[in-house]
């Protein structure tokens, strides 16, 4: 029976058992997949009308400063994470509830993306025989995090269906929410890790396994 090289994604760092060089693609990996999906998030708020020429948080491409403690330490946990909040106004939308989610939702699409073209550089070393682990992982790691944000739980992007509709006078509850449905997500994953029984990847790791298998061949 041949082993199944998608069955490895998401990819979840075994502490007992490191790689020196899977651990480094996968923190490389990581940080790529937060910077690309809070970059994406603030060129989307500013083409939809939230312009900010001064804003400290866009446009600069420096993963460090998009990390979340919260959502880096689910990348440990669970293969997937999510950025620092990206600052947007909804008031200067002219459809302020929409654009909101589609915003959100464009972090994962250019996690998507990304995972799209790492693939086409996989392919290449495969055709010239070199090793494409670190494209692998890249592939892996964002479309892994473009999935699992379909997850109706903020700060994922699926969460921003239940926060949109919030005023932004609402600051305290979107906080609210999105610190506890960061620490459910987190026990969630924990929850699988501990006792092996799978709660939310039995139904979200066979779609990531089938889109690496189709963007992968």
């Amino acid at each position: 029976m041949t082993t199944n090289p998608f069955a490895a994604f998401p990819y979840i760092p075994d502490l007992n058992n490191l790689s020196v060089d899977m651990t480094t693609s996968f923190v490389v990996s990581a940080l790529v997949a937060i910077m690309i999906n809070a970059e994406a998030q603030g060129w989307m708020a500013t083409l939809f009308g939230d312009l900010r020429p001064d804003a400290k948080d866009r446009f600069h491409f420096i993963p460090f400063l998009h990390m979340s403690f919260l959502g880096s330490l689910c990348y440990l946990l669970a293969g997937f994470g999510w950025p620092k909040p990206m600052d947007i106004n909804p008031a200067k939308f002219a459809y302020p509830a929409l654009f909101t989610v589609l915003t959100r939702f464009s972090g994962a699409m250019a996690n998507f993306l990304l995972a799209n073209i790492a693939a086409s550089v996989f392919v290449l070393f495969k055709f010239l025989d070199m090793d494409p682990m670190v494209f692998t992982m890249l592939v892996g790691v964002n479309v892994t995090t473009a999935i699992y944000n379909l997850i109706p739980i903020p700060p994922l992007a699926a969460g921003s269906l239940l926060t949109s509709s919030l005023t932004p006078q609402s600051l305290l509850m979107k906080r609210a929410l999105y610190y506890s449905g960061s620490f459910v997500i987190l026990a969630i994953f924990l929850a699988e890790r501990i006792t092996g029984v799978g709660i939310l990847s039995p139904l979200l790791n066979p779609l990531v396994q089938a889109t690496m298998r189709f963007l992968i061949k």
